[in-house]
């Protein structure tokens, strides 16, 4: 069964690496047009490449989304050159792991600038792509969250607050927009092996006094970490036609790490 995808215009933010490149290069094969956010130019470029040689439709824009004026800046930049984002998926993130402390210790910009990319950032995109995709009658919202919007990431009170408040953003959206044509949902990755995440596995390890593969061992129900890859499906199917009854959802993508919402 089609997805209902090809031409759709996609803005994924944090699509340099990890899970944004794994849903980029999806999404492109599923036909859409994508466009890949991050800061790293060279990475940027070679998610584009691999997409093109795909015989996927691709382009990207460098942003530092911790800017306040960027997602305005990307989102005419994208209306310019390809037209109204139609799929928005907010996924860029900063983590626990840059820079893990107690609450008492915990640093105050690192804070302001969590708050910044994992909150304001997908605020802001959201509050710009929802007027057309209110007018088309059509458009898809998903949040990149994380299992710690629903439980706690030790020494991680930015993250954990910052997810929290992305599926509550959700949930906003979600309400006032039933009835649209437009759904906001939002999938919260558990262990991915990502470049975020093997750095707050060190961490655990260091913490805890163990080695790197009792903590990968114990990271899942399942003995494992996840891999980006397997977060994709989720995003096909919320982006997709047939997931037009789903709306203000959040789902744990954890390996049964996290068994209740």
């Amino acid at each position: 069964m089609s997805t209902g995808l090809k031409n759709k215009v996609t803005l994924i933010t944090g699509a340099g690496r990890g899970i944004g490149r794994a849903i980029a290069e999806t999404l492109a094969a599923e036909g859409s047009r994508v466009v890949v956010i991050a800061r790293s130019t060279d990475e940027l470029d070679d998610v584009v490449a691999t997409i093109k040689q795909a015989g996927g439709d691709a382009m990207s824009l460098r942003a530092d989304l911790s800017d306040p004026d960027a997602p305005a800046q990307v989102m005419s930049e994208v209306r310019r050159q390809v037209g109204p984002v139609e799929i928005l998926i907010n996924n860029a993130g900063v983590g626990s792991s840059q820079n893990p402390k107690p609450l008492v210790d915990f640093d105050d910009d690192f804070w302001k600038l969590s708050m910044a990319v994992n909150l304001n950032a997908p605020y802001l995109f959201s509050k710009l792509a929802l007027p057309e995709m209110i007018a088309a009658k059509w458009g898809r919202i998903i949040m990149v969250a994380s299992i710690n919007g629903k439980v706690p990431a030790l020494h991680g009170a930015a993250y954990t607050a910052s997810k929290h408040g992305m599926i509550g953003l959700m949930k906003v959206i979600a309400l006032e927009t039933a009835g649209t044509g437009v759904t906001a949902n939002a999938i919260c990755p558990g262990p991915v092996r990502t470049a975020m995440n093997q750095a707050r596995v060190v961490y655990d390890a260091q913490r805890r006094g163990v080695e790197l593969a009792e903590i990968e061992r114990t990271a899942t129900p399942m003995g494992r970490r996840l891999v980006p890859e397997e977060m994709t499906p989720m995003a096909v199917y919320l982006a997709s036609e047939g997931a037009a009854c789903v709306t203000g959802q959040s789902f744990n993508l954890d390996g049964g790490l996290v068994m209740s919402s």
